[in-house]
């Protein structure tokens, strides 16, 4: 359902130009399959996962190829192909020093592993739907990279009132949270529906800002008989930090040195709840994510799904 919310202000706070319209025209859009993924084993909060294949080696689309060392999560192959490196190798961070890598030489197949299986919910208790999420190797989609499982697991050990799913997206140009809510609402709600059991979470809130109506209407309407609020926000940045979008709607503060569990809230953001969808349902790993590719130098602003490396 869609209520009336009582919203709060957190200090400070900016409204820069959006430039949101642009990538917002066409359906995403998939990506070509490249020749080569350079695969990054460090993709989240922690350490970097060790390699658990051998250059040369054949590997299937969704094979585990890094498992998780402490703090962390697994790694899989974007496709099918051939292990052609494993070591240093360009990475996407400012510093522009380079981290270990699984370079992967797609063999055009696209193959999924065998062992690729769907699931229904309603048949795994809560220790094996956590086992899931937890072997796809899914991290925070809103920019943390907080290995979920980990998060879960901490959120278990809470008493957690509200879960917020987080559709704000508040910093200029992108718009790939949007136009997800936007295609992919019901798998949205169906994650968020695994995440809130897990939890067992009192309640749902959907947050989404005023400037998204088309992915707002959509996630109404996907909600069906779900007594979960879908809540309209002011577009202001950073809102959609976690720590700001909690003040806005709950007007608490979490403490200093703190995490949301200990004042019963936990924060997933709309991309997590599809991934723990797929995880689920579909069996499938993390090893894609939707990017906006947007401003002036292209022809034809756009979001596109594309696989990881």
């Amino acid at each position: 359902m869609s209520t009336h919310w009582t919203l709060h202000k957190f200090h400070g706070g900016i409204h820069p130009l959006e430039n949101k319209q642009q990538s917002t025209t066409m359906p995403i859009q998939q990506a070509a399959l490249p020749g080569l993924l350079v695969v990054p084993l460090l993709q989240h909060i922690g350490q970097p996962a060790e390699p658990c294949v051998s250059e040369g080696e054949h590997v299937y689309k969704g094979q585990l190829i890094a498992s998780p060392a402490g703090l962390g999560a697994a790694i899989h192959a974007p496709s099918s192909g051939i292990v052609e490196r494993i070591g240093a190798a360009p990475y996407p961070h400012a510093s522009g020093q380079p981290y270990s890598a699984i370079a992967i030489r797609t063999d055009g197949k696209d193959q999924w592993h065998p062992d690729i299986r769907p699931a229904n919910p309603d048949e795994l208790d809560d220790e094996q739907l956590l086992q899931r999420i937890r072997t796809a190797g899914i991290s925070g989609m809103g920019g943390a990279g907080f290995p979920t499982a980990t998060k879960l697991r901490s959120g278990q050990q809470a008493s957690i009132d509200t879960l917020i799913i987080n559709g704000t997206e508040c910093e200029p140009y992108i718009t790939a949270d949007d136009m997800l809510m936007r295609e992919r609402a019901a798998d949205i709600l169906s994650g968020a529906a695994i995440l809130q059991r897990l939890l067992d979470a009192r309640q749902v809130v959907i947050a989404i800002e005023d400037n998204k109506p088309q992915a707002i209407a959509a996630m109404q309407a996907a909600l069906g008989t779900r007594p979960w609020h879908v809540v309209s926000i002011p577009t202001l940045y950073p809102s959609g930090g976690e720590r700001q979008l909690i003040k806005v709607l709950t007007g608490k503060e979490v403490p200093s040195g703190g995490l949301p569990a200990h004042i019963g809230i936990v924060c997933q953001n709309v991309g997590t709840a599809a991934a723990v969808h797929d995880a689920v349902y579909l069996g499938r790993p993390l090893i894609s994510r939707i990017t906006t590719l947007t401003g002036a130098a292209l022809k034809q602003p756009m979001n596109v799904e594309c696989l990881v490396g």
